[in-house]
């Protein structure tokens, strides 16, 4: 099995993409503590894969700002400070802002509407305890918002936000704090039916605040030690439907 972890491959772009969304799913869980170290040669052992594949995965959750990269030390699961975390949703408040400033001026029953239905997935996802769903349809929902604008430079404005603070709220957010972002989410909406700009900036501030205060950073220094193995039960991709593909 080492043997055949180590080996390269011919280009695999599903199975890249199944191990990919393997570690983003463990990540928006909270599965991963922060801190933890991704290393390519257990991953590489538990998913039958070649480490150069691993370490391609891993890249590119760095490059999304979701792992941090160390020159020579690998990978890991981001340990942000309260400075980190203070700029990054001071960015969230700041950004959205802007948009509902925009956004009132042109909402209609159709945004209003697909709003709603979102609001009904992220209910839905927080009741039946589905973590890693309720944190992406969180921070979907304010791309709804920034990407009803129309302008791409804000969306991946927002979208490099969102990498960094959905991995913030996996990892310090009590889980069961949820179905709170929902309520606020859902407080939005109500000041842009409205038309209440001033209401919307409003919530919208608080919603971010809350979030901020809700995370609960570790105090412990020290790196922990998981057993990745634990961690990716049930998770990996099936490796000979994969290669046969």
């Amino acid at each position: 099995m080492a043997m055949r972890a180590q080996r390269i491959g011919k280009a695999n772009p599903a199975e890249d993409e199944a191990v990919y969304q393997a570690i983003l799913r463990a990540l928006l869980e909270g599965k991963l503590k922060a801190g933890t170290k991704l290393a390519e040669t257990p991953l590489a052992a538990l998913f039958g894969v070649s480490r150069e594949r691993i370490r391609k995965v891993l890249h590119r959750l760095g490059a999304e700002r979701r792992l941090e990269m160390i020159p020579n030390r690998g990978a890991r699961v981001p340990r942000p400070t309260l400075d980190d975390i203070r700029r990054v949703y001071e960015a969230h408040r700041v950004l959205e802002a802007g948009v509902l400033s925009q956004l009132v001026l042109r909402v209609d029953d159709l945004l209003l509407a697909r709003l709603d239905a979102h609001l009904a997935e992220e209910r839905a996802a927080a009741q039946r305890g589905d973590r890693a769903t309720s944190v992406r349809l969180s921070g979907a929902f304010h791309v709804h918002l920034v990407d009803s604008i129309g302008n791409p430079d804000l969306s991946r404005m927002l979208a490099d936000l969102l990498s960094r603070s959905s991995v913030m709220v996996s990892v310090y957010e009590p889980a069961a704090q949820s179905i709170c972002a929902v309520d606020e989410h859902g407080a939005i909406v109500d000041a842009l039916r409205d038309r209440d700009l001033l209401r919307a900036i409003a919530v919208s501030r608080e919603h971010f605040l809350h979030v901020e205060g809700r995370l609960r950073l570790d105090d412990d220094a020290a790196t922990p030690s998981q057993d990745l193995a634990a961690v990716f039960a049930g998770r990996r991709p099936l490796r000979g439907k994969l290669r046969s593909a």
